[in-house]
């Protein structure tokens, strides 16, 4: 465990002991090695999507503009947290500052409503693709595309400052600084903070709320609306085509929004500590592998794009670009 500072009384006001999963330190170098083993699967296979959609003109579309970002979102999502959660299966109890803290929360939250926004804007994608397909060059231009990527950043990261601005006035509580988390969630952060939480829980839970439930019912919506399309379609070939091009996306969402339901919705009161750590490793380690895996084994064009990228990175093909489509 790395040394608490203790220089004056402020400095020890100012930093918490994250107790991880120290309940596993005889076992540390197992957990240690399969976490780090899906890490560098969520970085590479991440970083791969982004590398092979920049690379293969057929993918310049809408649909991968959007899956790229979610790419960075998700590589941002897990760098955020699962680095600390290799140490402290190493080291055991890890001292993190107040500050440290309170920024990991707010990048986490941050990036995970950004994710379901941009999930609704993938979903819009497909709407308009699929049920309106006349007015999709117009409707889905760079511009538009653009605005909805920076759109779900920007509202991200701004609703999740709100809440944390709403700390700010609050003292410290007095006592034990030790969080029974491996990382900074939400209700370790607002347990941190003694006077009137009330505004700072209430605020956190309806933005939170907002942030996933509008995102998702707009989802349900659009695939509603596409399913009564593509039943209309009238050969059996169509149809397929059809529910091919959404079958990744809702690949995506089923296993983002399951595991968030998992975490947040079932009830975990009585969970011992342990178990409720590992629910949340569900979506903070193992769903952010899940998008390159779901979109590499999924979607024939990222495969044959990734097939290419492939290619020209073994030895000996550096120097060839004949891969690229023309």
């Amino acid at each position: 465990m790395r040394k608490q500072p203790s220089s004056d009384g402020e400095n020890r006001t100012t930093w918490l002991i994250l107790v991880g999963f120290g309940d596993l330190q005889h076992l540390r170098f197992l957990p240690f090695t399969l976490f780090l083993a899906i890490y560098v699967v969520t970085v590479g296979g991440n970083a791969l999507i982004v590398l092979a959609v920049a690379s293969s003109r057929t993918l310049h579309t809408p649909m991968y503009f959007f899956l790229c970002h979610f790419s960075v979102l998700e590589i941002g999502y897990t760098s955020n947290i699962v680095p600390q959660l290799l140490q402290s299966l190493l080291e055991g109890k890890e001292a993190i500052s107040l500050l440290s803290c309170l920024l990991q929360f707010y990048v986490f939250a941050s990036l995970a409503a950004a994710e379901c926004l941009l999930l609704s804007a993938m979903s819009y994608d497909r709407y308009l693709a699929i049920c309106r397909p006349l007015h999709y060059p117009a409707l889905m231009s760079t511009w538009s595309c653009g605005c909805l990527a920076a759109g779900a950043w920007f509202s991200g990261f701004s609703f999740s400052a709100f809440t944390l601005a709403l700390a700010a006035p609050l003292p410290l509580c007095p006592g034990s600084r030790e969080i029974d988390h491996y990382f900074c969630d939400f209700a370790p952060v607002v347990g941190l903070f003694c006077g009137d939480v009330g505004v700072m829980w209430g605020a956190g839970v309806s933005i939170s709320g907002f942030l996933t439930l509008a995102p998702f019912l707009f989802i349900v919506t659009s695939y509603a609306f596409i399913l009564r399309t593509v039943l209309r379609i009238p050969s059996g070939g169509g149809r397929q085509k059809a529910f091919s091009t959404c079958s990744s996306h809702l690949s995506v969402v089923g296993v983002f929004y399951g595991t968030l339901v998992v975490v947040y919705v079932a009830p975990t009161d009585h969970m011992a500590p342990l178990l409720r750590k590992a629910f949340s490793v569900l979506y903070t380690v193992f769903t952010p592998m899940a998008n390159p895996i779901i979109y590499s084994l999924k979607n024939q064009e990222v495969k044959r794009a990734l097939h290419r990228l492939w290619g020209q990175l073994l030895p000996g093909q550096l120097l060839t670009s004949s891969w690229i489509p023309a």
